[in-house]
């Protein structure tokens, strides 16, 4: 068993079950559809619909599993930055940002713009 398994009671929690579950509870409360987080992800809307029931779990390693680390790294930063208010978050997400040069939304769906609006906000984040 991996060390970051852990047995819960009589069930096996996986870090792919954690990082597939955190990845979805992310993209929801950053009113991110399935459309938007398959584009992040890079992977097609039908797994995100499978990463919703835990059907599909983002394994280790692989491109998904690490973008979606990035994912859930830039919703922890956005939540402290709003102070936890989603609604802030998601206008913040949608709205046109100059020193990112875009829609923030937008940019993530790109491995180079998700790395910026991270750069960005934990920039952002040290000043608080």
């Amino acid at each position: 068993m991996d060390f970051l398994e852990k047995q819960v009671g009589r069930v096996d929690i996986s870090e792919a079950q954690v990082v597939t579950k955190a990845t979805v509870v992310a993209a929801e409360r950053l009113g991110l559809n399935a459309r938007s987080l398959a584009s992040v992800l890079g992977v097609s809307e039908a797994s995100v619909s499978r990463m919703k029931r835990l059907d599909h779990l983002l394994e280790k390693g692989t491109k998904p599993f690490e973008l979606a680390l990035l994912l859930i790294r830039l919703f922890r930063s956005l939540d402290a930055i709003t102070g936890g208010d989603e609604g802030v978050a998601r206008k913040w997400l949608r709205n046109t940002n100059t020193a990112l040069g875009g829609i923030p939304a937008d940019r993530i769906s790109t491995i180079t713009g998700l790395t910026d609006v991270l750069a960005y906000l934990d920039a952002r984040r040290a000043l608080v």
